[in-house]
């Protein structure tokens, strides 16, 4: 395996405790691999724009349940729960996002993925309902790339049948672990 691939995995692996099984995954094609976690870091990783990490979470958290993915509902869903600091919601959503605790503005945001999800004609009436929450055009590239990133991940989990690892089941949960930084 190439060391730079093998140098990450390593890296995720002592910030976390455990090496996420989508690594092992992708690794299996280095280039792909690299292209997949890149373009993650693009979309994921970026400040700028109206996003907090909690809301594109709880986006991957809704579209994965709609393409029922276990492993990204699971991973995705512990992720939330950290960077939200709400043990339940990602649960709410997942079971039945329309009831669950959702803000107004949160409720828009995920109709916006959702159709993008479903591969919906969007129509300006869609950039109006986000926009009357607050987001903007940029706001909605956003969550269509979020939506539209993770449909494509969804599918190859499907494909290689990803399974969670057991530690994201308890993430975010309990208080966490004193020297333990899962974010």
């Amino acid at each position: 395996m190439p060391y730079d691939i093998v140098e990450l995995m390593e890296e995720v692996e002592v910030k976390t405790g455990f090496l996420p099984n989508v690594f092992k995954a992708m690794s299996h094609r280095p280039a792909e691999f690299r292209a997949f976690f890149a373009y993650y870091n693009v979309i994921m990783n970026k400040e700028t724009g109206r996003l907090s990490k909690a809301d594109k979470e709880l986006i991957i958290v809704a579209t994965s349940a709609v393409n029922r993915c276990p492993y990204c509902v699971v991973a995705h869903g512990a992720l939330h729960r950290i960077y939200s600091k709400q043990p339940t919601l990602a649960d709410q959503v997942t079971v039945n996002w329309k009831l669950a605790d959702l803000s107004s503005r949160d409720l828009a945001m995920l109709e916006f993925a959702l159709a993008v999800c479903r591969a919906e004609n969007i129509t300006e009436e869609h950039f109006q309902k986000l926009e009357a929450h607050g987001f903007d055009r940029e706001d909605a590239w956003d969550i269509a790339m979020i939506a539209a990133f993770f449909a494509m991940s969804n599918r190859i989990a499907h494909f290689v049948d990803l399974r969670p690892n057991r530690e994201f089941y308890s993430m975010g949960r309990t208080p966490r672990e004193a020297g333990r930084d899962h974010t």
